[in-house]
C-alpha cells in the first residue's frame, strides 16, 4: 500500500501520470509498426496498452494487477504472430474515439454541463477570473464540434477495420471486402492520422480562441497545458464519470 504524502496527495497517482503519458505516446508508434511490419510488434503494442491501463494499480502494489499483467503478457507471447493479435489491434482506435465521442456527446444532454464548459469554468475559477461574455455558448458549440469529429473518426476507423486486407474483420471471416483497404493504409489512418487530425483541430481551435477571447488566465499553449494538469486527478476523474 502506498501511503499518501504530507499534503494528502497520492504519490503513486503523481508518478502514474507521466508514465501513462509516455506509454500513451508510444502506443500509436508501436501499433503502426505492428500494422505495417507484423512479427512481434503487435504483441509489443498490446503489451504497452495493458501496461497503460494497469500503471496506477501496479504502483499501488495491487497483487491482482501484477497477476493480470503476468497473464496478459503470457497470452500475448503465446499469440504472437497469429491473426488474433491483428484483430485485437483493430479495436483500440474504434473504442478510444468512440468513448471520447460518447463523453462529449453525453455532456450535451439536458441536465448536464457540456464537457468543454466544465473545463474552461474550472480554468477561470482556478485563477479567480469571471467567464467572458459569450464563452459558455462557445464552449457548448465546441463540445458539439468535438463530439462530431470524434464520432466521424470512430465510423471511419470501424469501416477501415472491417475492410483491411490482410488482418481486417471480413478478411478474418474469409469474406472479400467490398472495398479492400491495404493493411498499411489502415495503420496510417487509425494509428497516426487519427491523432494528427485531433491535434490539428485542437491547435486550430486554440489559435482561434486566443483571438476570440483575448482575456484569458493562461499565456500560451504550454501554460494552458500546465494549468490543465494543475486541476488535478480528482477533477479529471469526476469529469470522465
Amino acid at each position: 500500500m502506498v501511503a499518501g504524502g504530507a499534503d494528502g496527495r497520492d504519490p503513486a497517482a503523481a508518478l502514474a501520470l507521466p508514465v501513462q503519458l509516455l506509454l500513451g505516446v508510444a502506443y500509436p508508434v508501436l501499433a503502426h509498426l505492428a500494422g505495417t511490419r507484423g512479427g512481434m510488434w503487435p504483441a509489443l503494442a498490446l503489451a504497452d496498452l495493458v501496461l497503460l491501463m494497469l500503471v496506477l494499480p501496479l504502483l499501488h502494489r495491487r497483487w491482482w494487477a501484477l497477476g493480470l499483467l503476468a497473464v496478459s503478457l503470457a497470452l500475448l507471447a503465446a499469440l504472437a504472430g497469429t491473426l488474433w493479435l491483428d484483430l485485437l489491434l483493430l479495436a483500440p482506435p474504434v473504442l478510444f474515439t468512440g468513448w471520447l465521442a460518447w463523453l462529449f456527446g453525453r455532456s450535451l444532454l439536458r441536465g448536464r454541463t457540456p464537457l468543454v464548459t466544465r473545463i474552461v469554468s474550472a480554468l477561470y475559477a482556478q485563477s479567480g477570473w469571471p467567464l467572458p461574455e459569450g464563452l459558455p455558448a462557445y464552449a457548448r458549440r465546441l463540445t458539439l464540434g468535438w463530439a462530431l469529429l470524434l464520432a466521424g473518426l470512430t465510423l471511419a476507423n470501424a469501416a477501415l477495420a472491417v475492410c483491411a486486407v490482410p488482418g481486417g474483420v471480413l478478411y478474418a471471416l474469409g469474406r472479400e471486402p467490398w472495398i479492400a483497404v491495404p493493411q498499411h493504409a489502415w495503420s496510417w489512418f487509425a494509428n497516426l492520422l487519427n491523432y494528427g487530425m485531433v491535434g490539428g483541430f485542437m491547435v486550430a481551435e486554440f489559435q482561434y480562441r486566443k483571438r476570440r477571447f483575448p482575456q484569458r488566465p493562461y499565456r500560451n499553449g504550454l501554460d494552458f497545458a500546465r494549468r490543465l494538469a494543475a486541476l488535478g486527478p480528482h477533477f479529471w476523474r469526476d469529469l470522465l464519470r
